[in-house]
């Protein structure tokens, strides 16, 4: 690709273009890019390229006859390519990243003409220049910037000048969205960390999560963008998930755990309630019989080993730890327990629906552990149905790991649950 930029200030623009990757591709012979100097080719002795305006007015216009002339030589000195010759104006079409791919594809040459001081001769427009393009709807002193932005914006998208396809095509307007964002060390800064999941090297759910983001950041700060965009279907499951997103409750009030109280069963119940609906709703065959009940709670509780999240002084999460040993786990099948001695086992547990997604389940099964580190519990162990996917993907998020079946005692049910296990011992 060549680029020959029609300027009087051809020293500045060409210490700013000849730096860094534009700079190397032009070492490597990928790029041509030359700066002219207009002026070289005025016809008088004052090297004149501007004259007063026809009809009056304020400031100068520059004259024709320098610029064709440079053009010309430009013309003349590169030979027989297909060539495009470009004037930076704020009256032509707004450039944007889908042109520059076009320029960049369909071109072997482009010919940016900077205009300045009243702008130029509109005989030279009409007789030589293929299109106009501005970067916006403002106008500034001189189209140096606008034609340094254009080469830069093009000369990338040249095969060989970034060091792989990729490092544009995931940028913003590549297919009509803005990019998502980036993030680098240290991995927290400021009180702000990197979001899990790109620390977490699971590439699919990246690569997700950027998607996601894409869609989001487009929707909320360019929406003009985003009215355009056309989603397919994967796109339209994540906007789906963006809107559920929009919709769940933000912690903003301290969490407190404590053990529950009798008080507490009419709360708790609907809790439970809830969470029976959930999993039906999901099809998963857990929790649809008479387990767990009033009955159930009141028992856990009069035993101690129930306890209750509370929001803003009402419960939002229920869950039952116990350090007795659990007979059905020592029957493990498809697997082993990793960690020996002392373990809490965590059951029962639910959110209410309000707190879905607001990351609490999370705080619980944290509260959980805590409470078990207290007891003394080297290791925590918890099951759940094979077709429980939240609770699954909770505790995959939280560290744990599967480590086989188990069956439990849930009459007319499936007993079949996965089980899952998690070291808590303090670090030394």
């Amino acid at each position: 690709m060549r680029i020959d930029i029609l300027t009087l200030f051809p020293q500045h623009m060409d210490e700013m273009l000849h730096e860094s990757i534009l700079g190397r591709a032009a070492k490597k012979g990928i790029l041509e890019i030359n700066c002219v100097q207009i002026r070289d080719y005025t016809e008088n002795r004052q090297n004149q390229v501007d004259d007063y305006p026809y009809g009056g007015g304020w400031g100068c216009v520059m004259m024709a006859q320098p610029l064709k002339s440079c053009l010309d030589s430009v013309v003349a000195a590169s030979g027989d390519r297909k060539r495009r010759v470009i004037y930076l104006s704020p009256q032509g079409k707004t450039f944007t990243q889908q042109r520059a791919r076009e320029l960049a594809a369909e071109y072997e040459q482009l010919i940016l003409v900077c205009g300045h001081y009243e702008g130029v001769d509109e005989r030279f427009i009409e007789a030589c220049v293929d299109e106009e393009l501005s970067l916006g709807d403002f106008v500034l002193t001189g189209g140096e910037l606008a034609a340094m932005a254009v080469t830069d914006a093009v000369c990338r998208l040249v095969p060989g000048v970034l060091s792989d396809a990729a490092c544009y095509t995931g940028e913003s307007h590549w297919d009509g969205l803005l990019e998502y964002p980036q993030y680098t060390r240290p991995e927290t800064w400021e009180g702000r960390t990197v979001p899990e999941v790109l620390r977490g090297g699971n590439q699919a759910e990246i690569d997700r999560w950027r998607r996601k983001q894409m869609l989001l950041r487009t929707r909320e700060k360019r929406p003009e963008l985003f009215e355009r965009f056309t989603p397919d279907a994967a796109d339209q499951k994540l906007l789906s998930e963006l809107e559920r997103d929009a919709r769940r409750k933000v912690l903003t009030e301290p969490i407190e755990c404590r053990p529950a109280a009798p008080e507490d069963i009419p709360a708790l119940s609907l809790i439970l309630r809830q969470a029976r609906n959930y999993l039906k709703r999901h099809r998963v065959d857990q929790w649809q019989g008479d387990y767990p009940d009033e009955t159930d709670l009141a028992a856990h509780i009069e035993a101690g080993d129930c306890y209750i999240l509370s929001y803003a002084g009402r419960p939002a999460a229920v869950f039952c730890l116990t350090m007795e040993p659990q007979p059905n786990y020592d029957l493990i099948t498809d697997g082993k327990w990793r960690f020996d001695g002392p373990y809490a086992s965590l059951h029962m547990t639910a959110v209410e629906a309000e707190f879905r997604g607001s990351g609490l389940a999370d705080r619980m099964i944290e509260a959980g552990e805590e409470l078990a580190r207290g007891m003394g519990a080297l290791s925590m162990r918890v099951d759940t149905h094979r077709h429980n996917e939240a609770m699954k993907a909770l505790l995959n998020r939280c560290g744990y790991q599967f480590r086989g079946h188990v069956l439990v005692d849930e009459p007319k049910r499936d007993p079949k649950r996965q089980a899952f296990e998690k070291e808590i011992r303090e670090k030394e």
